[in-house]
């Protein structure tokens, strides 16, 4: 597959289990995430255009592994099991957390990362990134300063993808407030600090920083 990807993008694809992907995350070993994998093949559906994503789902937190992660993975730091399914194959925009996301490779699919040091006046510029694929399957850890958005597709179908993070993150802020910190302007929701691209309706409509500053490429499959 990523010889394939490689062969149809004018971007390099990087396998998360290459050397490149260290400075961004890690792959996670010793979990088995099979039951949290076949509730997603069975319950879960792939919109026709876009993407849906739910932060918490319970039925997802009340499997065993839920658990074995919070207090392992995270410390015993509050978490929450949620998943995104969709048809992306465009950049959109990058987001970042305070603490580290886990995603799940229910199905195949493609990760555009970046670093936080590389915001300049809160703007990322294109050409900056690296593409990663995740194979089914795989589970990685990206880590806080961590650059990311929804994954891209690798087929028609389109991906499937656990997402597992602090809880709280990435539900409605309780006050939007602006300081004197310049990041203050991309905080979009709680602990969800975003930069859209202009043609990210979706985003821009929810009031996130125009900040991903070139052509919103498309990944090709």
């Amino acid at each position: 597959m990523i010889n394939h990807l490689n062969k149809v993008n004018d971007i390099k694809i990087y396998s998360v289990f290459d050397d490149e992907f260290k400075p961004y995350g890690r792959v996670v070993k010793g979990y088995n995430f099979t039951e949290l994998c076949d509730y997603m093949l069975t319950e879960t559906s792939i919109p026709e255009s876009g993407n849906v994503y739910y932060p918490s789902i319970e039925a997802m937190e009340n499997m065993p592994v839920f658990d074995e992660v919070q207090n392992m993975l995270y410390g015993g730091m509050p978490i929450q099991i949620g998943y995104c399914n969709g048809r992306n194959t465009t950049y959109n925009g990058f987001e970042y957390h305070k603490g580290s996301e886990i995603n799940v490779a229910v199905t195949d699919f493609m990760l555009v990362l970046g670093h936080t040091w590389q915001i300049e006046d809160n703007k990322f510029f294109v050409g900056n990134e690296k593409v990663f694929f995740v194979p089914q399957g795989t589970a990685v850890e990206m880590y806080q300063t961590t650059l990311h958005l929804s994954p891209c597709r690798t087929c028609d179908d389109g991906f499937k993808d656990i997402v597992i993070l602090p809880r709280g993150t990435n539900t409605p802020l309780d006050k939007k407030c602006v300081s004197g910190d310049p990041e203050s302007v991309l905080l979009l929701q709680k602990n969800k600090w975003v930069l859209a691209h202009k043609d990210r309706e979706p985003l821009v409509r929810q009031g996130a920083h125009i900040g991903l500053i070139g052509e919103n490429k498309e990944l090709k499959y």
